[in-house]
This record gives C-alpha cells, sequence and structure tokens, in this order.
C-alpha cells in the first residue's frame, strides 16, 4: 500500500509517497498558473514510478488542496507541516518556522501536536515572494541575493510592504548603492519579520526551518543570529508539508 502526501503550494508542489512506514519517493515541479493541471501532472508522474493513485491513499494539502480530485482527504497546512516536521527532525518540543511563497508560518509544537502558530498570509512581506521580487529588481537569482548579501553591510529596507520595499530598492539602485548592500538589506527585512513571528512563541525554544529556503545556508546564519539560538533543518526540510499529509493519509479509510 502506497501513502501518498500532496503539498500544492503557491509557487511549487511537493509530494511525499510512503510505502507502508517508508518515505520511500519524493518530489517537486513548479505550481504554474493551474494546480488542477499540476495535481493531473502530479498524478501521470506517480504512475510512471509504478505507483497507482487509485489504489493508493491520498491527502492534499497547501493553497491549492481542494485541487486535487483523487485525494481521499484535504487537511490544513500547520497539521501537516506539523507532524511532518515532527517525522523529519525527530522532535516533539519545538518551533517550525516555514517560510513559504505567499505566506510564512510559525508552528509551535508542544508534546508532538500544534500547541499555537503564527501566520503572515495577509502580505507578501517576509515570504519568498517578497525575496523573489527583490531578486528581480536587483536582476539576480535568489542564489545570488544570498551570495551578494553575505557581502554587504549596512543597508535597511524600511518598508515591509513588497510594492514600497520595491520602490525603495529601485531607489537605492539609483543613488548608486552597492548591490551586495542591498541584497543584504532585503535579506535582513525577511530575517526580521520572521524572528518577529517567532518572538511571539517564547524564548528558549528550539527553531526548526523548513521550506524553500531550508537549503540557504546564510539565510539559517542570519535567521540563528537574530534569535540567538541555532536554527536547525534537514535536506527534507521542504516535504515536510508533503510527508505530513503523507503520513496522515495512512489514517484516511476509503
Amino acid at each position: 500500500m502506497y501513502y501518498i502526501g500532496i503539498d500544492i503550494g503557491s509557487t511549487a508542489a511537493k509530494v511525499a509517497v510512503f510505502e507502508n512506514e517508508n518515505l520511500i519517493e519524493t518530489f517537486t515541479l513548479p505550481t504554474g498558473w493551474s494546480s488542477v493541471e499540476t495535481a493531473q501532472k502530479i498524478k501521470e508522474i506517480l504512475e510512471e514510478k509504478g505507483i497507482k493513485v487509485e489504489e493508493s491513499k491520498v491527502v492534499a494539502t497547501g493553497y491549492g488542496r481542494v485541487a486535487v480530485p483523487y485525494a481521499h482527504k484535504v487537511v490544513t497546512e500547520i497539521t501537516c507541516h506539523g507532524v511532518g516536521a515532527k517525522y523529519i527532525f525527530d522532535n516533539d518540543d519545538m518551533v517550525v518556522i516555514d517560510v513559504g511563497g505567499q505566506d510564512t508560518k510559525v508552528i509551535e509544537l508542544t508534546h508532538g501536536l500544534v500547541n499555537n502558530f503564527y501566520m503572515n498570509d495577509k502580505c507578501s512581506a517576509g515570504t519568498g515572494r517578497f525575496l523573489e521580487v527583490m531578486a528581480n529588481t536587483l536582476g539576480l537569482t535568489l542564489g545570488e541575493l544570498s551570495e551578494y548579501g553575505r557581502k554587504g553591510a549596512d543597508v535597511t529596507i524600511s518598508s515591509m510592504c513588497t510594492v514600497f520595499a520595491e520602490s525603495e530598492v529601485i531607489s537605492l539602485i539609483g543613488a548608486g548603492t552597492k548591490k551586495e548592500d542591498i541584497a543584504f538589506g532585503v535579506i535582513n527585512s525577511v530575517v526580521n519579520k520572521v524572528a518577529s513571528m517567532c518572538s511571539k512563541m517564547g524564548e528558549n525554544s528550539s527553531y526548526y526551518l523548513t521550506g524553500g529556503l531550508c537549503e540557504n545556508s546564510y539565510f539559517l546564519e542570519e535567521l540563528s543570529k537574530k534569535l540567538k539560538s541555532k536554527v536547525k533543518t534537514d535536506s527534507r526540510g521542504r516535504y515536510a508539508g508533503a510527508i505530513g499529509a503523507g503520513i496522515l493519509s495512512k489514517r484516511v479509510k476509503k
């Protein structure tokens, strides 16, 4: 029996497949403009791998969770990320930070269960989309933005609104500010936003990063400095929501 978790985010879709108790497959693909088409593409990829959706149990989560017609159940992102993070990090008491494309989630787990959470979903400040817009304005990729930021200093992006922050970046470019310093200011603004959300969880927390930025060493370093606590992660961190959905699919009755 296969247990499949599908996390369709605003920018990327993640899939995790369990065979009984073993995580045997993970993959990701761009969400594109249509979550319905993405869900169909996921089904095709699974079947190419010999995993028949009709003979599996499927749980969908994320921004496009209602667009997966073959899902037996849809579950909220908070629940799936909590379950997935517990599996990945093998920890029952921690704060999970997920910087997504359109929202940022900070989830507190106590004794393995979601105890509290905060979600920034009303504005793209502090999200992957914010970084993407700023990188494009600077003519950089997201990876290059971090490389430049590591070499920069002493610039503050005061606007948290993406539109105003973009105008601020354009003004800095016009004033001849070094690209490295602007990149530093951009990433620092996201670090500050995420740290502010984390502060609502109290002190002495163990922090773990999931989502697309979990592979960004510079962001991890700066966030650790701001929180005054090492932020840990894992190579499977971007799949936390999908892994959680896959685990929860084991409870589904067909």
